[in-house]
């Protein structure tokens, strides 16, 4: 069950055309609170990429900046954020200051008159990258049916202005190769992989550079796709493939969170 389907209706609404936009968003939720609050806990929102409030209540302006920065950092690498936002002597008294983070909760002062504490857990929601799947073969069907399960939206199509991170995978398996190989270099992509031997690559590398590819160009291509699992079967190979992505992605977000 994710968070939009035990919000109010206005609140799903929200979040589904968010995501029908492939639009980045977050939820945001008062987990707890100390002394003198506007808000208690169980108070949701809904923020926008750069963080603003779309639906829902925090409280008045004293988390509203931390809100934001925490949002920004979630959807930056794609992680959930915990902020406690108290008044500066409570910060000093626990020996942190504003922007630490302590055993996964970041600290930031709160300023208003109340003097109260508000813990909120902010949950980002990203677009599904995109993975573009050329190719009628058995493994680009297996791809297909597999690849929504790790969280990837399917395309046969490639765009020459994704809206998201797009990945492409050719699985034309001998019919279209060479056509399929030249849509992929169009544009600059994260990944290009071709499923088919090392052999019948340096084949279809040679023809490439023949029809004016560069070798850079060519070099970004993953081939054979996928990692070695020693899979057989369609589905193996997808999963060999779905594999890899995972692994790039993890170390991706690992990258960015330095």
């Amino acid at each position: 069950m994710t968070p939009a389907e035990i919000l109010s209706p206005d609140f799903a609404q929200a979040a589904k055309e968010l995501r029908d936009a492939d639009l980045p968003f977050a939820f945001a939720t008062i987990v707890r609170t100390v002394g003198t609050t506007a808000a208690k806990p169980g108070a949701k929102a809904l923020l926008s990429q750069d963080g603003t409030i779309i639906q829902g209540w925090l409280g008045g302006g004293c988390t509203r900046g931390a809100v934001r920065r925490a949002a920004i950092a979630a959807l930056k690498d794609g992680t959930p954020q915990l902020i406690s936002v108290a008044p500066e002597e409570l910060l000093v008294q626990r020996g942190v200051s504003e922007g630490d983070d302590v055993d996964g909760t970041t600290f930031a002062s709160n300023g208003c008159p109340s003097k109260g504490t508000v813990d909120i857990f902010i949950e980002p929601c990203l677009p599904m990258a995109q993975l573009v799947v050329l190719g009628a073969s058995p493994v680009a069907f297996a791809l297909t049916n597999l690849a929504p399960q790790f969280h990837w939206a399917t395309t046969s199509m490639l765009t020459t202005e994704a809206t998201r991170e797009q990945v492409v995978v050719i699985a034309t398996q001998g019919q279209g190769d060479l056509d399929a190989l030249k849509q992929a270099l169009s544009q600059k992509r994260t990944y290009i992989a071709f499923v088919g031997s090392t052999k019948k690559f340096r084949a279809l590398a040679k023809k490439l550079e023949a029809e004016g590819c560069r070798s850079a160009q060519i070099d970004q291509i993953k081939a054979p796709a996928g990692l070695n699992i020693g899979a057989v079967t369609p589905e193996e190979i997808a999963l060999s493939i779905l594999s890899e992505l995972v692994s790039l992605r993890r170390a991706a977000v690992k990258s960015d969170g330095g």
